[in-house]
């Protein structure tokens, strides 16, 4: 029976991936209080079940499912269905490679659903598979494939043609 991992491998594991964890929760939630939120719950959830991790090499996975499943749980709660009115519109973005579009791309992602939210970050930043967001958030390959068709025509409408091509997210 192999050992259980130790303290400071979990010591390890939260330097070696806060960074990416902080970075896609801020993307679920578009928040950065809430992302470190989201965080620390997701470690303290991984440290709760980590005598039970048999690969420690496992684990940066097991905590961004983790993220997913503790975002996906607070959109569920009523708060977090509340409007949020702006007095102007969300501009199109000119260049998603330009840095300072971010906070226009953050906004557009704001006007997704969760679920469509989740699948956007997991499958285009994160860049998982079609397989494996299925298998983080727990649904079917097509209903991440029709969550991300869904999505794309939002952000089309708030980021524009230019921005989000209609040939992306075409293939699996």
């Amino acid at each position: 029976m192999p050992r259980p991992p130790t303290d400071a491998e979990f010591t390890e594991l939260v330097h070696g991936c806060w960074s990416s964890l902080y970075r896609t929760a801020y993307l679920l939630v578009g928040d950065h209080g809430l992302a470190e939120d989201l965080v620390q719950t997701s470690l303290a959830r991984t440290y709760a079940s980590w005598s039970k991790v048999r690969e420690v090499g496992a684990a940066p996975a097991y905590a961004r499912t983790t993220l997913v499943n503790a975002a996906a749980s607070q959109f569920r709660k009523k708060s977090w269905r509340r409007e949020l009115p702006t007095e102007t519109l969300v501009e199109p973005a000119a260049e998603a490679a330009d840095p300072s579009l971010r906070p226009t791309l953050v906004a557009a992602l704001s006007h997704l659903a969760p679920r469509q939210r989740a699948v956007i970050v997991l499958r285009f930043y994160e860049d998982q598979s079609v397989a494996e967001t299925a298998r983080i958030l727990g649904c079917s390959e097509g209903t991440v494939k029709s969550q991300t068709s869904d999505a794309l025509g939002v952000l089309r409408t708030h980021l524009g043609d230019s921005v989000v091509p209609s040939t992306l997210g075409r293939s699996s």
